[in-house]
């Protein structure tokens, strides 16, 4: 089957409505097809002006953007907090895969950030930790980019159930695409085993989740996924997507 060819938008050129319409357009063609056509789809709209993010759990969403799209933007929020596997990871991947790691810095370093708001700030407000060492650094870093990817899934848990392909980000005023948005674990599996790609080794040791060190603990066997972030607190999501 031949697949169907796409005409590249001026994105920056359409109203609200044509917005709109061009995303449900995307949508009902996209739901449901194979993720190398979201990609291609990405890539045909948006060439090199695009960003993709990683938190290094794994390293799919690169691998996928670079094998057609060499060199691409792979962003990386560099909160201060990470696990050193999670730095190993990200060292792996750059070193493999023909990508361009993007760092998001924190406007702070963790010491300076102590000094203002006092130490463990995460435990205290972890709402305000995710702010200033995730969110304001990812609104900077998507400022003058058309669209940034996400590896963000439905299964990942009941807030993100409903998540399109394509969406317009009202909050950074560009296009969000979430490839995978409809795999489970098994296919996120298959797909690092079959192109043997760099991964995390916290995931094989109980972390199905991973984030910053401090608000990431071990899951229990059957446990939901996500419930070693932010254990023991009202806090399911860093802001970041929601």
């Amino acid at each position: 089957m031949t697949t169907p060819t796409t005409t590249a938008l001026d994105w920056s050129a359409l109203t609200p409505d044509q917005r709109d319409e061009a995303i449900a357009e995307a949508n009902e063609r996209l739901e449901g097809a194979p993720v190398a056509e979201v990609v291609r789809w990405t890539i045909e709209q948006f060439g090199q002006d695009v960003l993709v993010a990683s938190s290094m759990q794994d390293t799919i969403l690169p691998h996928m953007f670079a094998e057609a799209l060499p060199g691409v933007q792979v962003l990386f929020l560099q909160t201060g907090y990470h696990f050193t596997e999670t730095l190993q990871t990200r060292d792996e991947a750059a070193g493999r895969l023909p990508i361009t790691v993007v760092e998001a810095l924190p406007r702070q370093t963790v010491a300076e950030q102590d000094e203002e708001y006092g130490e463990r700030l995460h435990d205290r407000d972890p709402n305000l930790c995710c702010f200033l060492r995730k969110v304001e650094p990812l609104a900077r870093a998507l400022e003058g980019h058309a669209a940034w990817v996400t590896g963000v899934r439905r299964v990942d848990a009941p807030t993100r159930a409903a998540t399109p392909v394509v969406s317009w980000d009202d909050k950074h005023d560009l296009v969000k695409v979430n490839p995978l948005v409809a795999w489970t674990d098994d296919d996120v599996e298959a797909y690092q085993a079959e192109h043997d790609l760099p991964r995390n080794p916290l995931v094989a040791q109980g972390y199905p989740s991973i984030g910053c060190g401090p608000c990431t603990h071990k899951v229990a066997p059957g446990a939901d996924p996500r419930s070693g972030r932010w254990s023991g607190k009202d806090k399911t999501e860093c802001g970041i997507h929601t």
